[in-house]
């Protein structure tokens, strides 16, 4: 087989089957796991992925729409036999954003549970199970917007969706579910009340003659703030159980609470703990969960060559850079193609030999270019850590994000497709 281009993303399955675990173990006996998959896994790919985590004991995974269901489905059909009865274990997968019209008959027939919020998605849903002549009615999750204003049935809207679980429906209310869009806010004041929101809009449900088996709430920031056994009573006041969704976590970064509020917002908060500490302050929970996951993916490539310029050289595209000096530059087969963020250039640095090497002039569509000068020995093949560890030294996505103005998840999302995923 031929080599491919030096640039490349390796992912550590071990360490997402680890890191699952751990924190399962932090929503038990509370609350389940809902496995977050969407997006390729977050860029991490979803066949690496999807596969580890229902071998480390995920019942259910989440995906954005139903194509990716269709996907995580073919992908985990051996993944994880169950012992007792030595035949393998259907893992359930929820499509987070809903079908789009036409999936319907697709989402039934590979067996892929939908949320759904509008009228029409239940009316289609309906149809297609009426038409496949399923043997029992679809299990569907219904989103209910609880301040977010992006997806989810407003409160004057219930009447019309919940009718549509009636009694000759081919519809199940299997789940009640919202998005918990400030957990990572350290007061907690807009996450309690989109609960209070919440809970009315359970009674509601209720008092309509319909029960779900589960409310679906919450994302990493919510387990690590300890929201699960908040939400695991409010579940149980409607005789339901408890589901958090957890995704940053599970690739091992946790999520950053916000200083600016009340810094007091975790009665577990340990000020030896934010002693020294430069970032937002940290519970016990959080240090825990900080110490215990484990980075899941690494992006590496591989130096393609180096050379000397004098001082005055120009480096890159409009000659952003100008050597003031002479200097030794290598050469990194990455650029804003691969993900890069091309206003990284001049502003940051990759790991080259355990030292920091400034990335210098503009990132181009396929390379950049890294000051190398004060590394020793540096040579065509040595490697490149665009984000995680090499030697004493580490670069995180929250590294990435910060430099260039944006979030984790973005830096891992936009990593790109051709840049190829290996299993370590």
């Amino acid at each position: 087989m031929m080599p491919t281009r030096p640039c490349r993303v390796e992912i550590r399955t071990g360490a997402l089957e680890d890191n699952y675990r751990f924190l399962a173990g932090l929503a038990a006996p509370h609350a389940e796991l809902l496995a977050i998959v969407k997006a390729d896994a977050y860029g991490h790919s979803l066949a690496l992925c999807a596969p580890a985590v229902v071998r480390a004991g995920a019942k259910w995974l989440g995906v954005t729409s139903v194509e990716e269901g269709i996907a995580a489905r073919e992908l985990c059909q051996d993944a994880r036999v169950d012992p007792r009865i030595g035949s393998h274990i259907d893992t359930r997968i929820l499509a987070i954003a809903g079908v789009f019209p036409g999936q319907a008959a697709a989402a039934i027939q590979h067996r892929l549970t939908p949320v759904a919020w509008e009228t029409w998605q239940l009316d289609e849903l309906h149809a297609a199970a009426k038409a496949a002549g399923v043997a029992e009615p679809l299990a569907v999750h219904l989103e209910i917007d609880t301040g977010m204003s992006r997806q989810g049935v407003a409160p004057e809207q219930l009447p019309q969706a919940l009718s549509r679980f009636g009694p000759a429906s081919r519809l199940k209310l299997e789940g009640v579910m919202t998005h918990l869009f400030a957990a990572d806010e350290a007061d907690g004041e807009t996450t309690r009340a989109q609960l209070t929101r919440l809970d009315k809009t359970l009674g509601r449900i209720s008092a309509a003659g319909l029960f779900a088996e589960w409310l679906n709430v919450g994302n990493s920031a919510a387990l690590l703030a300890g929201e699960a056994k908040t939400i695991a009573e409010l579940a149980a006041r409607h005789g339901m159980k408890a589901m958090l969704r957890p995704g940053l976590a599970l690739y091992g970064l946790a999520p950053e609470f916000d200083p600016a509020l009340d810094p007091a917002f975790d009665p577990a908060l340990d000020p030896a703990l934010n002693q020294d500490n430069p970032g937002p302050p940290v519970s016990a929970l959080q240090a825990a969960a900080r110490a215990a996951l484990k980075p899941v993916l690494a992006w590496k490539a591989s130096v393609v060559g180096v050379r000397a310029v004098p001082a005055g050289a120009t480096v890159g595209y409009n000659g952003t850079f100008v050597a003031t000096e002479p200097m030794k530059l290598a050469l990194a087969p990455v650029g804003y193609g691969d993900g890069l963020d091309r206003k990284l250039g001049n502003r940051f640095s990759l790991l080259v030999r355990g030292q920091r090497a400034p990335l210098v002039g503009r990132i181009s569509m396929d390379q950049s270019v890294l000051d190398v000068t004060e590394i020793d020995g540096v040579e065509a093949g040595d490697e490149i850590v665009i984000l995680g560890e090499q030697g004493a030294e580490a670069i995180t996505a929250f590294d990435h994000a910060r430099a260039s103005e944006t979030i984790p998840w973005e830096v891992f999302t936009r990593i790109a497709s051709r840049v190829s995923r290996i299993a370590v």
